[in-house]
This record gives C-alpha cells, sequence and structure tokens, in this order.
C-alpha cells in the first residue's frame, strides 16, 4: 500500500506543528482537531503551499526534504475548500472545462457531470450557484484535475443542514468509487462518522490519536488520549427509505432508528456516531415521551468514570452502544450486567 508519510516541524509565531505520522492512501483519512490545532497548516504543507520544516514523501516520491521541494502545481493534489473558489468570470461548463484542460481529462467531462447531476447547470455563472451547486462543481472541478490525492478543509461547514445532506453522497461515492486517496479536514465528528475510513486527531500541532475510525471513535473512555472527541459508539446502518412525515428510516442489528437528516438512497450503508451523554436509560418502555429512537438492550458492563458519572455498555442487538449517566441514576434503576433496559436516543443528536 503507498503512504504518505510525514515529518513536519514548523513554526508560525507561538504554534509549532511537529508531528511525524505517516498515512495510508486510501480511502478519507480525516483530520479532527478544535479551531487553531493545526489541521488547515497541515493540508496547506501537504499540497505544496508552505514547507514542511522536515520530510514529505508520497508514494516514495519526496516532495520536500532539505533543498528538494516539489511546487504544488506539480504535485497533482486537488483542493476543495469551504468557500469553492470557483471562477466567477466564467459559467460551470467553462469552469470544468479549465480544469480538464490544463489536466488532458477533456474526454472525461461528460461522465463527471453526469455523475454529480450537472447538467442543468452548465450554462449558468457560479455567483448564480448556491451553495450546495457550487460545492458540486467544485468537487466535479476537483476530479477533473487528474488528481492523485484529493484535499478537503471543511468543505460543508459553510453549509445549512438541507445542503450538507445533498453533498455528502458524492463525497461519500468519490471515497468509494474513485480510488483516490482523500484528506478531510472537519471538526464534526457525525461527518467523520459517516465519511472517514481512518481519523487522524490534532490537539496543538501535535497527533493525539491515529487509527481506523472504528478504533478511534469506539475508544473506551478511560483510554482517550484526548478529550476532543467525545466518547460514544458509532452504529453501522442500511438505509431503508424515508417515511411520509420527512423522516430517514435506518435498520441495523438493534432495530430502527430515524433521524430528521436523509441518509442517502435506499439500502445505502451508512455509519452514525452517537454520543454516550446523548443516551438515555429507562427499565420500561416509556410513554409520552417526544424521542423517537427507543430500543431494547441489554447492560453488559458499567465503569465508574468520576465521582458523579458511569458509563454504560449496552448490546443493543449485535451493536455494542455506551450510555453516560449519573451514578446516582444506575443505583435507582437497579441496574447491573444482565439488566435489560431501553436505550434512548435522542434523534437531533445523530446529525450534530
Amino acid at each position: 500500500m503507498n503512504t504518505l508519510d510525514l515529518q513536519v516541524h514548523l513554526s508560525q509565531g507561538s504554534f509549532t506543528l511537529d508531528l511525524t505520522q505517516t498515512l495510508p492512501l486510501q480511502g478519507l483519512t480525516a483530520i479532527f482537531g478544535p479551531s487553531g490545532s493545526g489541521k488547515t497548516t497541515l493540508l496547506r504543507v501537504i499540497a505544496g503551499f508552505q514547507r514542511a520544516g522536515g520530510r514529505l514523501e508520497f508514494a516514495g516520491n519526496i516532495w520536500d526534504e532539505g533543498r528538494r521541494f516539489v511546487p504544488a502545481h506539480r504535485r497533482r493534489v486537488a483542493t476543495v475548500f469551504q468557500q469553492p473558489r470557483l471562477f466567477v468570470h466564467l459559467n460551470v461548463a467553462r469552469n470544468l472545462a479549465y480544469a480538464a484542460r490544463r489536466s488532458g481529462q477533456m474526454a472525461a467531462i461528460p461522465d463527471i457531470v453526469d455523475r454529480f447531476g450537472l447538467a442543468p447547470l452548465m450554462g449558468r455563472h457560479t455567483s448564480a450557484l448556491s451553495g450546495g451547486e457550487a460545492q458540486r462543481v467544485a468537487l466535479a472541478r476537483a476530479l477533473l484535475c487528474d488528481p492523485q490525492l484529493i484535499v478537503m478543509d471543511e468543505p460543508l461547514s459553510a453549509l445549512d443542514q438541507k445542503r450538507r445532506a445533498t453533498i455528502l453522497p458524492y463525497i461519500e461515492q468519490l471515497r468509494d468509487d474513485g480510488g483516490i486517496p482523500i484528506l478531510y479536514v472537519s471538526h464534526d465528528i457525525a461527518e467523520i462518522a459517516r465519511l472517514a475510513t481512518n481519523v487522524l486527531t490534532l490537539s496543538d500541532g501535535r497527533v493525539m490519536d491515529f487509527g481506523p475510525t472504528t478504533d478511534v471513535l469506539n475508544a473506551p473512555y478511560t483510554s482517550l488520549s484526548t478529550d476532543l472527541i467525545e466518547p460514544g459508539s458509532l452504529i453501522f446502518a442500511q438505509v431503508e427509505g424515508m417515511t411520509s412525515d420527512g423522516l430517514c428510516k435506518l435498520v441495523f442489528s438493534g432495530g430502527t432508528i430515524l433521524t430528521p437528516e436523509p441518509m442517502g438512497p435506499p439500502n445505502s450503508n451508512v455509519r452514525l456516531f452517537v454520543r454516550a451523554r446523548d443516551v438515555l436509560i429507562a427499565t420500561e418502555r416509556p410513554v409520552g415521551l417526544s424521542a423517537l429512537n427507543v430500543l431494547p438492550a441489554d447492560v453488559t458492563a458499567i465503569s465508574t468514570v468520576d465521582a458523579v458519572s458511569a458509563e454504560l455498555t449496552l448490546a443493543c442487538g449485535a451493536t455494542p452502544l455506551r450510555a453516560r449517566i449519573t451514578q446516582r441514576s444506575v443505583a435507582a434503576l437497579g441496574l447491573t450486567p444482565g439488566s435489560a433496559c431501553f436505550a434512548i436516543l435522542k434523534t437531533v443528536a445523530l446529525t450534530q
């Protein structure tokens, strides 16, 4: 497997980015962390807009070391930013043609236009596009650059929930079908849970964690090396379809989940991250409650988090689910390993 090998040591004022990490060039690697942690700076180094101050090797080719520096325009790295940065003086067709002509990919335009549903937009100027439409054009243009690597810097953060929902399936398709590795900066845990193959967590310019998304997001609370990712559970589900009142119905081993955000076409596989603090526990099925997602479960383990809180590990079908409640609630409900209960998931928490 090809890799991206990073040895980055650079300072900007009081901030220092100092990391050594090997990233596999497959799927989508999310770069996660709070503002000021070095996410965007790292992308700029990889794209060739800044020197690494160390060493950068992509698929066996040295991009940055000592006097050797491969500039951005020779790296075949396509960039997609929060703002699409399309050419405002050109319409959509000419924006795409500009990228395709430079990379020798003119013959690929019809397929890309069809793939991203751009046919109705081709004659429109970019100033007349909605945020979601502009990002679809930006994704298509990035692919027409014939890149070896695509880097995305919070591409959905400027969009509302409805427009985000329309773009996510295109990024998933790019991840699954394009064969081009993607580095994806985000501070949105729900996006990472849904999109990422691997997760690199940064804090104060240093690597706090790296690994497959399932391992990073499902890590036990006591073993987390950072508080950037709250304890929670990653749920693998399949889209069944939309309900008559506009909710997306998902099925998984523990039952059915309803979300207010469309998650994809029927039969598509999706992932959800549910924070442990957004799971409530009842010993009887509740009535007169606004929560839509009430799932039968069994307590498999109870651990102490601190003087007040406890973490429950639940078996929800074949899916492990974690809940954070008070120790007082554990005692009041009489919960012990083996207890049957109901896990109540806050619907909106599934998409935050």
